[in-house]
């Protein structure tokens, strides 16, 4: 069983920065990939970014890519998310996730545990 609780989403002007994280309780976290996903009001649940178990691979949504950074630290057993430059269309609630034992890219459909999410809201 694991559980996960995301933190740090809030209110941030367009091109400005916040860095989520998600708490992991079980002792197994390391072999899970662990991957971020958002849902905005509307709108399906959609992949954002993942890391590998052992964080040897990463792997970014293209609306994302070159401005966001997935990392792990197992020894806290905690995953972090780094946006920067951030745009009114990334506003949406975000929700961390485990997958055991994948690759970095992973759809919503397999995942084993989420989180309750966290909002982030991107004003113009």
């Amino acid at each position: 069983q694991v559980q996960l609780v995301e933190s740090g989403g809030g209110l941030v002007q367009a091109g400005g920065s916040l860095r989520l994280s998600c708490a992991a309780s079980g002792r197994t976290f390391g072999r899970y990939a662990m991957g971020w996903f958002r849902q905005a009001p509307g709108k399906e649940r959609e992949f954002v970014a993942g890391i590998s178990w052992r964080g040897i691979s990463t792997f970014y949504a293209d609306s994302v890519k070159g401005r966001f950074t997935i990392a792990r630290d197992d020894a806290k057993n905690t995953v972090y998310l780094q946006m920067s430059s951030l745009k009114p269309e990334d506003t949406a609630v975000y929700y961390c996730a485990a997958n055991y034992n994948s690759g970095p890219n992973f759809s919503p459909n397999v995942v084993d545990y989420w989180g309750r999410g966290t909002q982030v809201t991107v004003s113009s």
